[in-house]
């Protein structure tokens, strides 16, 4: 999709009221279903968690203000979440890199004891 066709989606659901924006969700999984291919953009788990949660919400009746406020909370410990894995991971990098850094470096020393 390009970005003028995405800019004018945007602007269109952001005028609407919160109810038609679930009946336009509603339509997009639609359509989804019918006509998308399989390659679907993977969703984090606890995206995964917060859709499913939404969907058992609205088919409560719950007002939409009150599932917003419960997504904004959820969409901001995603965010933590994946700032402290993504934390992780470059520490882990870090101590490989450090690791193999240290193991070619007593390699090297190994091989200076064997000459002398």
């Amino acid at each position: 999709m390009h970005d003028v066709l995405r800019a004018r989606l945007m602007r269109k659901i952001e005028s609407l009221p919160e109810d038609q924006i679930y009946q336009v969700l509603d339509y997009i999984e639609f359509l989804e279903s019918r006509y998308a291919s399989d390659l679907e953009p993977e969703a984090s788990g606890l995206q995964r968690f917060a859709e499913k949660l939404e969907d058992r919400l609205r088919r409560r009746t719950v007002s939409p203000a009150n599932i917003r406020e419960a997504f904004q909370l959820i969409a901001a410990a995603d965010r933590v979440l994946s700032s402290v894995s993504s934390a992780g991971k470059q520490i882990i990098n870090e101590l490989n890199a450090s690791r193999d850094s240290n193991d070619s470096n007593s390699g090297d020393n190994k091989g200076g004891e064997a000459e002398g």
